[in-house]
């Protein structure tokens, strides 16, 4: 029987099993696994103020992703201008479609959640989980950089991107268009909250059709729009 070095820290065993899931779904053994620790960790479960959470790898990780679909879908698409890649790209890196991609590969699973955020269900809340597979992205990119990150996020969203046929419109038209084919009201759009300095805004808005709304939060009060139209039209009926 192996013992175990004092000198190594003692990890917990279900962390250990979270961070060999989440390499085996990345393809890529880290350096430095504490990269990949944080990347997993829901602010519930980080240090005071979210010290230790995944919130600072997920910024990084997002901006890794949207380059690296923005460069795909350059090559895929030589001759679309930017009025049809960018809805193109909005769809593809949106959190509705993360969370999909993130719960097919069951990253609820490998993250550390506050146990009582995961008895309501934290981990699984679409924002929680996009959030970690961005911040999974931003883990590997600073551990080996582009190459491996790039193999991971073409690997992932090869299905999405092949099964893009014409540009997606843009998520406020969409939902407007929505509305009028069923003779319902405008969708009204509402601030809920707006927070943070001014270098830094967050805003909170709330869209409504009738009686079906849905909310999104982003640091620009127009995308927090589209992303709260993109996430009503992910529950209202066809």
């Amino acid at each position: 029987m192996a013992l175990r070095d004092p000198l190594e820290p003692d990890v917990p065993q279900h962390h250990v099993s979270q961070i060999e899931a989440a390499q085996a779904l990345l393809g890529h053994v880290f350096i430095r696994p504490e990269l990949l620790s944080e990347a997993l960790t829901h602010r519930s479960a980080a240090g005071a103020k979210g010290v230790g959470s995944n919130e600072r790898l997920e910024f990084i990780g997002d901006r890794v992703l949207g380059l690296v679909v923005a460069e795909w879908l350059i090559e895929r698409f030589p001759k679309e201008q930017e009025g049809k890649l960018g809805p193109r790209l909005a769809a593809l890196v949106s959190k509705p479609s993360l969370a999909a991609i993130a719960e097919e590969h069951d990253v609820a699973s490998m993250l550390t959640v506050a146990p009582g955020e995961a008895k309501r269900g934290v981990s699984t809340q679409a924002t929680v989980l996009a959030d970690a597979l961005e911040a999974m992205i931003g883990a590997m990119y600073l551990d080996a950089g582009m190459p491996p990150a790039k193999d991971f996020i073409r690997r992932m969203m090869s299905g999405a991107v092949a099964a893009q046929g014409a540009p997606p419109k843009d998520p406020k038209t969409a939902l407007q268009e929505w509305a009028l084919k069923r003779s319902l009201p405008l969708p009204a759009y509402t601030v809920v909250e707006q927070s943070g300095p001014s270098h830094a805004p967050l805003f909170v808005i709330r869209v409504s059709v009738g009686e079906a709304s849905a909310e999104a939060q982003a640091g620009a009060k127009r995308a927090a729009e589209q992303e709260a139209a993109r996430n009503l039209l992910g529950v209202l009926p066809e």
